[in-house]
């Protein structure tokens, strides 16, 4: 008898999910409806996307990192139905959307831990509270650390602009984790697949392979940016012109802005735009402190056994989880509509 284990079995299952993206979409295969009875709902219309979710679920994922995946897997599944209008129009004849579809699946696996291969994060720690960040080597990047103890004891930062820092830095560390899942997903994808494409595919691999590259680079080069940033901060404090945002993300998309063909009206005017995103940012990182002190909150009389006011704190949980999602994916969204804003009006600058 062959016994196949959870982590097997979920192997399996991913690799016939990544294997139905790179062939034919089918809409019998990869869409499915929610059950005209409610007794059977699914979250998302795309098959494996829904198996995901599912899989989640029954993981226990942390509550944060479960909204942060339902938002990472409503933007997959927007990108995955508008492309297959533009497949239907003939408008991927090269197949490079289907490729970035692809990988972007490949991504949110690994970034979530559902690629079969250990994820060395820490799953349990959300990072939403100071008290639960560790002294010392509290970003796990020796250049990273050393940047950091060297801003803490200069005396140049108040509290809260350590607290801004520490934001950018957090940011800078997860924006380097991507780099890795991304480089590694990459790689994994060319050695699959080098060898079971025709030879008349040789030129569309080619520029498929190019194309990626290309984009590393520019993550690569965004990473130095970034870093070179902090460093000028760590060592010379916030300027006037770090005073404009707050949030690392926002911060981001406006020097990325700032080192584009806008005009300065442009940037005016995405300036403005770039204030309502950050307190859509804020407003979500809120709702997310929020669903993890209910999320603590409901173990709690869990625990002791009260039936009513379990029942109450698990709707205020179920409510708080619903909005949290709703407003992750909002964000994201927000997020890529700028970014592809300033790619499209400035410099080209492709974002995965």
């Amino acid at each position: 008898m062959v016994i196949v284990t959870n982590m097997n079995y979920l192997g399996l299952v991913l690799c016939m999910c990544v294997g139905a993206l790179g062939g034919k979409y089918s809409r019998e295969v990869n869409e499915q409806k929610a059950s005209v009875d409610g007794k059977n709902p699914v979250e998302f219309r795309i098959a494996k996307l829904n198996q995901v979710w599912e899989k989640a679920v029954r993981m226990q994922m942390p509550p944060v990192r479960q909204a942060e995946l339902h938002s990472d897997l409503k933007i997959q599944e927007k990108d995955e139905l508008q492309w297959k209008k533009l497949k239907a129009e003939g408008l991927d004849e090269n197949g490079e959307r289907e490729a970035k579809l692809r990988r972007n699946f490949n991504v949110i696996l690994a970034k979530y831990g559902m690629d079969g291969k250990k994820d060395t994060r820490t799953m349990e720690n959300n990072n939403l509270k100071d008290h639960d960040i560790r002294e010392g080597d509290i970003f796990e990047e020796p250049r990273l650390d050393k940047l950091w103890n060297k801003a803490k004891s200069s005396g140049k930062f108040s509290e809260d602009e350590l607290q801004s820092l520490r934001r950018e830095f957090q940011h800078h560390k997860d924006k380097i984790h991507e780099y890795n899942i991304l480089m590694d997903t990459v790689s994994r994808t060319e050695e699959i697949h080098k060898n079971v494409i025709s030879p008349l595919e040789g030129d569309v691999k080619e520029h498929a392979v190019h194309q990626k590259h290309s984009e590393l680079k520019q993550k690569m080069r965004d990473l130095n940016q970034g870093f070179e940033r902090l460093r000028k901060i760590s060592h010379e404090g916030f300027s006037d012109d770090d005073s404009e945002f707050r949030e690392p993300r926002v911060i981001e998309l406006w020097d990325m802005a700032r080192r584009s063909n806008l005009s300065e009206d442009e940037l005016d005017s995405l300036k403005e735009e770039l204030k309502h995103f950050e307190t859509k940012v804020e407003k979500h990182q809120h709702y997310q402190e929020q669903l993890e002190l209910s999320h603590q909150k409901l173990k709690h009389v869990e625990a002791l056994g009260d039936q009513d006011h379990i029942l109450r704190n698990k709707e205020k949980y179920n409510s708080l989880s619903e909005k949290t999602r709703e407003m992750g994916y909002k964000m994201k969204k927000h997020m890529q509509d700028l970014t592809n804003k300033i790619s499209r009006d400035g410099l080209p600058h492709n974002e995965l």
